[in-house]
Parts: structure tokens; sequence; C-alpha cells
């Protein structure tokens, strides 16, 4: 059996924090994401985009962009609306997330754009 990594995250340590299930891994790019997004809207999942200041991204709810986009499944569309979120709040970290109407939960949730880090 192989060793388990034990990763550095604290709240005292704000750049070692992590988001969600793929913080963990390599950041992901334009393409990963869009895939992410396809499997939302393959899942039938309701997309919606949060975004908060990232000194607030663990004690406070996350700040919804619009409401979520219920029945939609252009994916273009999903995107731009994560870009105009992130370009409207440049400084905070904005997450995906795909809600599964059925198991009344989120079947997703990934931070796609990270805001600055103020140590």
């Amino acid at each position: 059996m192989s060793e388990m990594q034990d990763y550095k995250s604290s709240l005292t340590d704000v750049s070692s924090r992590k988001f969600e299930t793929f913080s963990y891994l390599p950041e992901m790019d334009a393409a990963q994401i869009r895939k992410q997004v396809e499997y939302i809207v393959s899942r039938g999942w309701n997309p919606a985009i949060e975004h908060t200041e990232p000194e607030n991204a663990f004690d406070h709810y996350w700040y919804m962009w619009k409401l979520p986009m219920f029945g939609e499944t252009d994916v273009d569309r999903i995107l731009a609306e994560a870009e105009a979120c992130h370009k409207a709040h440049p400084n905070n970290h904005v997450r995906l997330v795909g809600y599964d109407n059925f198991k009344q939960s989120q079947g997703a949730a990934m931070v796609i754009f990270r805001g600055p880090i103020k140590v």
C-alpha cells in the first residue's frame, strides 16, 4: 500500500487553503473546465456560479452570481456567466456548482477562478 500524502492546509496559512475536490490537483485549464461543465450538463444538473473573497471562503456563505441556470444546456453560455462573474469580481474566488435536483444536493463544486491571496 502506498503512503497517504498529508496536504498542509490550515486556516492560519491563507495560501495553503484547499477548496473542493479539484484544488488538490494542478489548476485546470480552459479545456478542462469546459469538460467539467459538459459533465454537469450531461448529468442534467443545474449549473450555478458563486463567488466570495478569498479570506472569507471558509467561514461565510458564498455569494450567488445571479440565479442558478435551471435547465441550461449551452456550455458556452455557462462559461460566459462564469467569465462575467470573474470579470465583475476579479479579486474573488469563483466556483462552479452543479446542483443535482433529484438528490437535492451538489453533484459537483469546483473553484474555477482564484482571487489573489492576501497574506
